[in-house]
């Protein structure tokens, strides 16, 4: 399945989709896939399975301690497409947000294979640019995965036309400069981005922002305000397992809540 169907279908509600993150592997790997599910339960329409790696450079301190939680307990590779397996059965789009290295490693075609196996719908790739490696592109064609590339408020308008063009499912607009992490407040820095990249494209848009409350959702999914597509949020689902460490249950049942406000956020702000 791919993503372009859980915009398709936000879109026809008159709302923004709403993309939940979190690593594969955390807690551990079948607390994790129930993580996720219980996002898909309570209202996320894209999951994005991170795959963790030892060198984040772009990620806040919040998702390094998750995907390093993952590591320590013998995370590989394969346990992403574990993950990936388990959710996407649920009939959610579920594509796998990775730096490059890991999918070099693996291979490029393997990886492509077996992501497409285990019903991925493709791959978010935040330190790879389109142009700088001709293999991933051409793997992802073979196999019908959605090719996912970012672009940033310093992103020129040539580099944002040659960066959707080179997309499938949807453009990832990273709306805030520096590491990934939950914000008290929104950027001023989406709006303009967001405009700039739906002049370049017809491709929906999905804003990643540090978004951590419905009300933060609701302002980013605003048809008459910045308008995202969709509403993509990472480190405060991580940071409400963190929270838990020895209470599964209660983790889930926060993870449940937060993930039901942040629901409700994009279709009252699509409303608005």
């Amino acid at each position: 399945m791919t993503v372009s169907v859980a915009f398709d279908k936000a879109r026809a509600e008159g709302r923004a989709a709403l993309v939940g993150y979190l690593p594969a592997g955390f807690p551990d790997v079948r607390r994790g896939i129930e993580a996720l599910t219980a996002m898909v339960d309570a209202g996320c329409d894209v999951i994005e399975v991170g795959l963790p790696y030892s060198d984040p450079v772009m990620d806040g301190p919040t998702v390094q301690a998750a995907a390093q939680q993952a590591i320590d307990r013998g995370f590989r590779t394969t346990d992403v497409l574990r993950t990936v397996e388990a959710v996407a059965a649920t009939g959610t789009p579920t594509v796998v947000m990775t730096y490059w290295n890991p999918v070099e490693r693996y291979g490029v075609d393997r990886f492509a294979r077996d992501l497409a196996a285990a019903g991925g719908a493709g791959l978010i790739t935040p330190d790879l640019t389109p142009d700088a490696d001709p293999h991933w592109p051409a793997a992802a064609d073979a196999h019908g995965l959605d090719k996912i590339y970012l672009v940033a408020p310093s992103s020129t308008d040539a580099r944002i036309a040659m960066t959707t063009a080179a997309c499938r499912g949807f453009v990832y607009a990273t709306a805030v400069m520096g590491v990934t992490g939950a914000r008290a407040t929104t950027s001023e820095l989406a709006g303009p981005l967001v405009a700039r990249t739906k002049a370049a494209t017809d491709l929906p848009v999905g804003v990643g922002l540090g978004v951590s409350n419905g009300d933060q959702a609701a302002e980013l999914a605003a048809k008459d305000g910045i308008g995202a597509d969709g509403v993509i949020v990472g480190s405060a689902f991580v940071r409400t397992l963190l929270d838990h460490p020895d209470d599964p249950a209660a983790g889930l049942r926060a993870l449940t809540a937060l993930t039901e406000d942040l629901a409700d956020g994009v279709r009252r702000g699509s409303r608005g």
